[in-house]
């Protein structure tokens, strides 16, 4: 065999769980569609992560957080919040505060161009890991000892068993067979950076209007990053809009908390859809990230649920290893499977269920929601208890999610 494990997709996913492996002593290669530098030194791009403390200690645990450190503003406080749009918000909001667990900061900001540079310098740094920029996969063929894939520019490549990092599309389980689940929302997600007077203090904030959420990300210096979800049409003649045009919409929305708003950046917006992998494994393949589970980034959790796929996949692995078993049977990816897809699909549904009671206008349940928030707000012990979830804290956790190396 070349590899123990080959990674389709360079995004972020495919690195971490690559460095997972190679600092275990496993054989990786990462076969990146993109060119390796393309992402690392381009400009502000309007991606930018909440990175549970969960995913902070996998970070750390795989040697990536110390170049991101200075770059990932902590989240100190999280504020949820009802209303309409020039209208203010609900009194009754769910307030999450740092300082009501042990473990510091609720979360963490940082932007892709920066998480992907530290990515790439630590995958350059790691031996047993192949780094394959700029090719693609277009075809894999499964057998009873590997799997052969074939690449781009010709080659072909053998490996234990392979996981697919490719993408909500994923064209390696379309390949599988595998077949998915879900819907879109009507909705599409504006993203920008704002600049603002005023300090953010490391507050983020999550204002549910009808039409959709607008989250607040705090972001180093006097900025924060914003996703705007909005109805599809009124997203489209929105995006249409000159800068001026589009700060005069969103000005009502985004408030006077923290003074007068500018763009920091270019605007973005993408589609907001829901898809679930009916399955998370196919023989010699594993799915990770949003290759199993597209969600709504109503909480910021999709890149941290591709992260406990990573923690929990690199785990069953390195342990099969160890063990002498054949890392690519079908036994050793089912205890993947059996570990994820309950947990990833739970929340992937809780996160569309509150999206649906909370993008609309019905009095009814607008008088719920807003006396659940305050509710929750009130007993804290529940709202620790969320807050704990929310930051990867709860359940069963793997090895890399509490900072160990495997």
């Amino acid at each position: 065999m070349d590899h123990d494990v080959i990674i389709i997709g360079g995004g972020l996913n495919g690195p971490a769980l690559g460095l997972a492996l190679a600092r275990a002593g496993l054989s990786v290669a990462v076969i990146d569609a993109q060119p390796a530098r393309a992402r690392a030194e381009a400009a502000f791009d309007g991606r930018a992560y909440a990175l549970a403390v969960a995913s902070k200690r996998l970070l750390t645990a795989i040697g990536v957080w110390p170049a991101l450190a200075d770059k990932a503003p902590p989240m100190l406080k999280v504020v949820a919040s009802d209303g309409r749009p020039g209208e203010g918000a609900s009194p009754l909001r769910l307030t999450f505060d740092s300082a009501e667990i042990e473990e510091g900061p609720v979360g963490f900001m940082v932007e892709d161009r920066h998480l992907y540079a530290a990515f790439l310098a630590a995958m350059q740094a790691t031996p047993g890991l192949t780094h394959v920029p700029g090719t693609t996969v277009t075809g894999h063929e499964p057998g009873p000892a590997g799997v052969i894939v074939s690449l781009s520019d010709g080659r072909h490549l053998t490996a234990r068993m392979i996981a697919a990092c490719d993408g909500r599309a994923s064209p390696t389980a379309a390949r599988a067979g595998i077949r998915r689940v879900g819907h879109a929302y009507g909705q599409t997600a504006l993203v920008a950076a704002i600049a603002h007077e005023r300090p953010h203090k490391g507050e983020a904030h999550q204002f549910f209007m009808p039409a959709g959420p607008l989250a607040i990300l705090p972001l180093t210096g006097n900025r924060s990053s914003i996703v705007w979800s909005e109805r599809e049409e009124s997203a489209r003649a929105i995006a249409a809009l000159d800068d001026e045009g589009f700060l005069n919409l969103l000005r009502p929305r985004f408030g006077t908390f923290l003074g007068k708003i500018s763009l920091a950046g270019p605007r973005f917006s993408y589609p907001l859809t829901l898809t679930l992998a009916e399955r998370y494994v196919s023989p010699r393949l594993a799915l990770v990230g949003d290759a199993a589970h597209g969600v709504h980034p109503i909480a910021g959790q999709g890149l941290n649920l591709g992260l406990r796929d990573v923690a929990a996949l690199a785990e069953v692995l390195v342990t099969a290893r160890r063990r002498g078993e054949d890392i690519g049977a079908e036994d050793v990816l089912e205890r993947y499977q059996s570990w994820r897809r309950f947990d990833a699909t739970t929340l992937a549904l809780g996160m569309d269920a509150v999206n649906g009671i909370f993008s609309n206008d019905n009095s009814l349940l607008r008088t719920g929601r807003d006396l659940g928030l305050g509710l929750v707000n009130r007993i804290a012990p529940l709202r620790r208890a969320f807050m704990r979830q929310a930051a990867g804290l709860s359940g069963q956790t793997a090895k890399l999610l509490a900072g160990e190396r495997l």
